[in-house]
């Protein structure tokens, strides 16, 4: 959660935006239109040395980038891992089918698994990606295929088929012209519209594992990773009951038939062992990336959120999971338990249980509005209703801001209370100690001893939770996966 950031919702818009949040970090592959009324781009390609030639179309693009830069939290400046994504984009563009061009590469400061392009030879790969791949192969695939959307002008195609839906370059406007900060997590929901279809997404497969084949990578690298980036969907769900609407997956090809036709393409080159995987290079350029939350947006460390600059923590439940993004955070729980936590700037004369009947949100019942202390804090709570729905709402004072903490739980549930009060109890205010010794979690690269193994590793994590599981599917370790002295292996650390 960014400091400076606030929302208004109403309790309706909780019970329909919140669930699928978690979802929503694992959107898939989008591309953004770079287009306005009354500019129709050509049939073939639009590449950064044609978008230079024509100042119309320069300044589309370039007024795009700033906007996704502010969407997903900033450029994120690592000259090592810079330095290798460069090495990998310029061997790619050396393929023999691949026309003369020119991209740039961008990397998003999130910890979303995602990737995607823009028209004019703009690629845009996130840290998290970066995290979760492991080797220059799997990187190389995946910017393989966002190439193949822009050279086969997937964008075009989408446009003309999908008459009815808003540019994704108006999207952007619309939700960032406005409170960017209120509506960051409404960004990704509607960057849905900018999706391809299934048949485009094979083709680019296909297209993206050519390349990277002969250019000598790995081509089975585009089914390993796909492999990868279904086991850290599965990984992150609360549950089997996450809505196919915003699932990664129900926009692409079903995982295993698309892993399944990828290992189809890369066997044209050989069976598994062709190519190049480029660990080594790939390993040293990641090594000291910062995994997960960044300093500005607070920590979570497992079932704990931490933010040393807003200087507040608290804890959620166990069987919780916790997403972290820009203005807000949020958790789900079972049976459709679900919390949200923001903050607003309030002042101090304004009483907080006048504060509960300003309106910021909707369904309050009034006779339940009451002032109470939590910690030595002045606070206030109340209940709100929908017509399935129950809300706990508590609101906490430190100093001059009021931190809002939204419990939703449907009317039938019996654990509302309880979940509500061990929430709004493990709230506190930290102390300047605590606050300076906050770091965030880096991702760091260690060299395997004789006699360590897997669970040695898992051990040595910092900050996560399911640590086993969570070492293996970073090192994309099967479950019978062991190690060899003189592996390199990735670890999240906050040292």
């Amino acid at each position: 959660m960014t400091e400076s950031k606030t929302c208004k919702d109403n309790a309706l818009s909780f019970k329909a935006v919140l669930p699928g949040l978690l979802c929503l970090v694992l959107a898939g592959c989008n591309t953004l239109e770079v287009n306005d009324t009354g500019l129709r781009p050509s049939a073939n390609p639009v590449i950064v040395d044609t978008v230079m030639r024509t100042d119309s179309m320069a300044n589309l693009a370039r007024r795009q980038h700033p906007k996704i830069l502010q969407t997903y939290g900033g450029e994120y400046s690592d000259p090592k891992v810079e330095r290798m994504l460069a090495r990998i984009v310029g061997k790619l563009s050396q393929a023999p089918d691949t026309p003369s061009q020119t991209y740039r590469i961008t990397i998003l400061d999130t910890p979303a698994i995602n990737a995607f392009a823009l028209p004019g030879g703009y690629l845009y790969i996130t840290r998290g990606i970066l995290a979760l791949a492991n080797d220059s192969a799997e990187i190389a695939a995946v910017l393989a295929h966002e190439m193949a959307h822009v050279t086969a002008n997937h964008g075009l195609e989408r446009q003309k088929r999908e008459a009815e839906a808003t540019l994704a370059s108006r999207v952007v406007d619309e939700v960032v012209s406005g409170d960017s900060a209120a509506r960051a997590a409404v960004v990704r929901g509607r960057l849905q519209l900018a999706q391809f279809s299934r048949n485009q997404e094979l083709e680019a497969d296909a297209i993206g594992i050519r390349t990277i084949g002969s250019v000598d990578y790995d081509p089975y690298a585009a089914s390993r990773f796909l492999r990868s980036m279904d086991a850290y969907q599965s990984f992150h769900r609360v549950s089997g009951d996450s809505d196919p609407t915003l699932d990664f997956l129900a926009s692409h090809p079903n995982a295993p038939r698309r892993i399944e036709l990828a290992q189809r393409h890369a066997r044209q080159f050989g069976p598994p062992g062709f190519g190049t995987r480029d660990r080594d290079v790939f390993l040293e350029g990641v090594d000291g990336l910062i995994y997960g939350d960044k300093p500005s947006q607070g920590y979570v460390r497992g079932r704990d959120f931490l933010h040393p600059t807003l200087g507040i923590a608290f804890t959620v439940p166990p069987e919780f999971v916790i997403d972290n993004s820009a203005g807000e955070v949020v958790a789900e729980g079972p049976d459709q338990l679900a919390f949200r936590f923001d903050g607003a700037t309030v002042p101090h004369s304004v009483p907080l249980t006048t504060y509960l009947r300003s309106g910021w949100i909707g369904g309050i019942d009034s006779g339940s509005i009451r002032a109470t202390t939590i910690n030595g804090r002045d606070a206030a709570k109340a209940r709100a209703y929908t017509e399935d729905w129950e809300f706990d709402v508590t609101v906490i004072r430190v100093a001059d801001r009021v931190y809002r903490l939204l419990t939703g739980a449907p009317r039938e549930s019996t654990r509302l209370d309880e979940i509500a009060r061990s929430i709004s109890n493990s709230f506190r205010v930290l102390d300047r100690q605590e606050a300076a010794s906050l770091r965030p979690l880096r991702i760091r690269v260690v060299t395997v001893r004789p006699g360590e193994t897997v669970a040695t590793f898992a051990n040595q994590m910092i900050g996560v939770e399911r640590k086993l599981e969570l070492f293996r599917l970073i090192n994309s370790l099967g479950p019978g996966s062991t190690l060899s002295a003189g592996d390199k292996v990735k670890i999240i650390t906050d040292r």
